[in-house]
């Protein structure tokens, strides 16, 4: 029993370190056409992401430059696709969804 127990505490000591707090910057994109919109040809950037959303079942994700986070929330980002936001939330590693707490754009 005292084995199965400390087996279940580094397991949840796992999954928690796998997920991050904090505050998360980068473009509004989606999960399409990521951070290249050249192939839909449509423009602005902005038009794109929410086009991909709407007709082409892509979702809302945050680019850092590096990595593609899609979001949790499909509502919140909406209003500032194509642009550089500021999300406080989490982000679950082992999925790689990113939580929404706040969303602003970035100064």
């Amino acid at each position: 029993m005292k084995t199965l127990v400390n087996l279940f505490l580094a397991a949840a000591a796992m999954v928690s370190a796998a997920n991050r707090t904090g505050t998360f910057t980068g473009i509004i994109t989606d999960t399409m056409c990521k951070k290249d919109h050249a192939m839909m040809k449509i423009n602005p950037d902005a038009r794109c992401v929410s086009e991909c959303v709407k007709s082409h079942e892509g979702k809302y994700a945050l680019f850092d430059g590096t990595n593609l986070y899609p979001l949790a929330d499909q509502t919140k980002p909406a209003a500032l696709a194509g642009k550089q936001v500021k999300i406080k939330g989490t982000l679950y590693g082992k999925v790689k969804i990113l939580t929404i707490d706040s969303i602003a754009p970035a100064k």
